[in-house]
């Protein structure tokens, strides 16, 4: 039974999983791009595994910023997976290692397609979507990374609006109140003002300040 859940989670999960390869490709020739080694490019997808933390790293790197400005960036945008993590915790059980290494595979698009009508949540289903979606994520940064120089220009082909597009497909769904669009439009705001003379992920990183405008007390 538990096989057949794995194979179910693997089998939903494989239109995203071709669109993640494809997107971890452009990430791997922008990170080319950015002056880091396809090795390296590797590496940090098969141990950070979230597109979005990895696109602003890259992207912060890329434009001269510093290492701390990018791990703070990335970390910022992947403080929702302590949430996520929180909600599906009580499904792994097991050894310290064992649940370490299962929990890596608890992105996005695992944990939705995981949860049931009822609210729970089926560890299978995320499981088996989760190493779908890592092989892909993985091999699809180490082609765009390898190949990257054969491609040619990132610009050239557009891949230099992969990440504000990323960002603004992740914004969209989240703006249903006008709380929630004063937030966007106060962040989007705070980061062109200080773009032309702060250094690079700076701009990033103060406009995450705009969430507090949806802080509000129980």
């Amino acid at each position: 039974m538990s096989r057949t859940r794995y194979r179910d989670g693997a089998r939903a999960i494989v239109p995203i999983a071709l669109a993640a390869a494809a997107f971890a490709a452009s990430f791997g020739v922008l990170a080319r791009a950015a002056g880091i080694e396809p090795v390296a490019a590797t590496v940090m997808s098969a141990t950070t595994f979230a597109g979005s933390a990895q696109f602003a790293a890259a992207s912060i790197l890329g434009t001269g910023g510093g290492v701390a400005a990018a791990v703070l960036a990335a970390a910022l945008l992947n403080a929702r997976y302590a949430p996520i993590s929180v909600s599906v915790a009580s499904l792994f059980e097991g050894s310290p290692l064992r649940r370490l290494v299962e929990s890596q595979l608890i992105v996005d698009e695992s944990w939705a397609l995981s949860r049931r009508p009822d609210g729970r949540f089926d560890r299978h289903l995320l499981i088996g979507a989760g190493v779908v979606l890592y092989v892909c994520w993985v091999g699809g940064t180490a082609v765009g990374a390898i190949g990257g120089e054969a491609l040619g220009d990132p610009a050239s082909l557009g891949l230099d609006a992969a990440f504000p597009a990323l960002f603004l497909a992740l914004l969209v769904p989240q703006v249903r109140s006008r709380r929630a669009l004063a937030a966007a439009l106060a962040g989007g705001a705070i980061a062109l003002v200080l773009l032309p003379f702060t250094p690079a992920g700076v701009p990033i990183i103060a406009a995450s300040a705009a969430c507090l405008i949806g802080w509000s007390r129980p």
